[in-house]
C-alpha cells in the first residue's frame, strides 16, 4: 500500500495522463463548460488516491491541483510554446544550455530542469550540456548548487567562438544584459526569461520573455505541463526553491503561473531535499555584510539606502534589500555592493505610484545598465578604480537621483540604528 506521501506523487505525476484521457473528443470538451471541465479532473485525481489516505489536506491538495492543471491546460493549448522550441532545435546534434554569470537559484534550477526536459524528448544522439561562465559565488547561491546535484560542463568560450553548439539556449537572462555569458558575436538560439528589457525583445529564432511572471523557473515548469513529462522529486525542490528565492522579501509579487507551479511542485518536491535548501549554514562573511548594511543603512522620510563594501556574491544586496524594505516606515530600499570594478544596485519597493524598473532607470542613465519588475530591480554600474573615492562619487550620485526621483527634499538621512545603540548592544 503507497504511503500519503507517494500517493500525493503519484497523483501529481498521473496528471498529465489524467488531463490527456478528459480531452479526448475535442468537440465534446468544448462544449464542456471550464468548472464541469475541472470537476472531472478533481473526480480523476481523487480516484488515483486510496480512500485511507484521502484526509481534508490531501482533498484540498487535488483542489488546488486540478484547478491549477486546467489553468495550465488552457495556456498551453492556446500558446503551445515548448512544441515550437522543439522543432526549432530538431536536428540539432550539440546544445548548449546557460545563464547569466554569478547564477542565483532560479537560474541554476531553470538550466538544470531544461536540460532533463530536452534530454527527454530529443533522445540520446543529442549532446546536451549545461555550463556557467565564471564562478556561482558564495553564500546561499554555493549551498544550492551542492545540494541540487548539478552536472556542469566546463565553459568553452574558445569553442563557443568556434561554432562548436549549433544550438544554444539562454535562460533567466538576455543577451543585451551586462551579465549575459554570450560574447556580442554568438546569437543565442532561444531566449526563456521574465525580467523585463530595455525596449524591444532580443532578436531570436525563439524568445519566450514574459513580464508577467516572477521566476523563470515557473515558465520552465509549464514547459513540463505542455510537454507531460514528469518532474523527479529532487529537481521539483529545486524549483520550488528557486521560485521562492526570486519571489522573496516584501517586494517579492507571484504572479498566476507562480501560484500554479508552486502548489504543483510542493505535492511533488523531496521535502528533506528542499529543507536542506532553506536552512543553509552560512559563512560568517555573511553575517558582516550584514551587519554592514544594517549600520550603513541611512532613512531618508519613506526610502532607506545602505551600502556593503565588497562582496563575493551578488545575492548580498539583494538579500539585504529585501530584509530593509521590511522596516515599517519606508516603502524604497536601495543597496549597493562592490563586486569586482562594478557597483552592484539592488532595488526594492512597496510603493504603487512608481515601478522599481522604471526608478532603476532614472538612477543608472548614462552610467550603467539595469532593469526589473514593479517591485524589484538591479543593475550596475562600471567603476574607473576601486578607489573610495570612485565609490563614493558615484554612490553620491545615485543617492542625489534617488531622493530627487521621490521627491525628498531633506538630504540629511536619520540612521536606521543609532550609533549609540550599536554601541550599547
Amino acid at each position: 500500500m503507497p504511503t500519503a506521501r507517494e500517493a500525493d506523487s503519484q497523483k501529481v505525476q498521473a496528471t498529465p495522463v489524467v488531463r490527456a484521457d478528459l480531452r479526448k473528443g475535442r468537440a465534446a470538451e468544448q462544449k464542456e463548460p471550464a468548472d464541469q471541465n475541472e470537476s472531472a479532473l478533481r473526480s480523476a485525481l481523487a480516484a488515483l488516491i486510496p480512500k485511507s489516505a484521502m484526509n481534508t489536506f490531501v482533498e484540498s491538495c487535488v483542489n488546488t491541483v486540478a484547478g491549477s492543471a486546467v489553468a495550465v491546460q488552457r495556456r498551453s493549448k492556446h500558446h503551445p510554446r515548448f512544441a515550437r522550441l522543439l522543432k526549432l532545435l530538431a536536428g540539432k546534434k550539440n546544445i548548449l544550455v546557460t545563464t547569466h554569470q554569478h547564477p542565483d537559484p532560479d537560474a541554476l534550477a531553470s538550466a538544470h530542469a531544461v536540460v532533463f526536459l530536452l534530454s527527454s524528448r530529443l533522445g540520446k544522439d543529442v549532446s546536451i550540456s549545461m555550463s556557467i561562465k565564471g564562478q556561482i559565488g558564495g553564500g546561499l547561491n554555493d549551498a544550492f548548487t551542492k545540494h541540487s546535484n548539478l552536472k556542469l560542463a566546463p565553459w568553452d568560450e574558445a569553442g563557443l567562438l568556434a561554432g562548436k553548439y549549433d544550438g544554444i539556449i539562454l535562460l533567466d537572462c538576455q543577451p543585451m544584459f551586462a551579465y549575459s555569458p554570450l560574447p556580442p558575436s554568438v546569437p543565442a538560439t532561444a531566449v526563456i526569461d521574465h525580467h523585463r528589457t530595455r525596449g524591444r525583445n532580443p532578436k531570436c529564432p525563439f524568445c519566450d520573455i514574459r513580464t508577467d511572471v516572477g521566476a523563470t523557473a515557473s515558465i520552465v515548469f509549464s514547459y513540463f505541463q505542455e510537454a507531460k513529462v514528469g518532474i523527479p522529486r529532487e529537481m521539483a525542490a529545486a524549483l520550488v526553491y528557486a521560485i521562492e528565492t526570486d519571489l522573496a522579501g516584501a517586494a517579492g509579487t507571484p504572479g498566476e503561473l507562480d501560484n500554479i507551479a508552486l502548489s504543483n511542485l510542493t505535492l511533488l518536491a523531496d521535502t528533506r531535499k528542499l529543507y536542506q535548501m532553506r536552512y543553509v549554514d552560512l559563512p560568517q562573511e555573511y553575517y558582516i555584510a550584514y551587519a554592514a548594511g544594517l549600520f550603513n543603512a541611512l532613512v531618508y522620510e519613506n526610502a532607506i539606502i545602505s551600502h556593503i563594501d565588497e562582496i563575493d556574491s551578488l545575492e548580498k544586496p539583494a538579500v539585504l534589500a529585501d530584509f530593509l524594505l521590511r522596516y515599517n516606515k519606508v516603502q524604497w530600499s536601495l543597496v549597493t555592493g562592490v563586486h569586482g570594478s562594478r557597483l552592484v544596485i539592488s532595488l526594492r519597493t512597496s510603493s504603487t505610484k512608481l515601478s522599481a524598473a522604471e526608478m532603476i532607470r532614472r538612477l543608472i542613465r548614462r552610467m550603467g545598465e539595469g532593469g526589473g519588475h514593479r517591485t524589484k530591480a538591479g543593475g550596475v554600474i562600471p567603476l574607473k578604480n576601486v578607489s573610495p573615492g570612485e565609490i563614493e562619487r558615484v554612490r553620491t550620485i545615485l543617492r542625489r537621483r534617488y531622493l530627487r526621483a521621490l521627491g525628498i527634499k531633506n538630504a540629511r538621512g536619520q540612521r536606521l540604528v543609532p550609533r549609540g545603540d550599536m554601541a550599547k548592544s
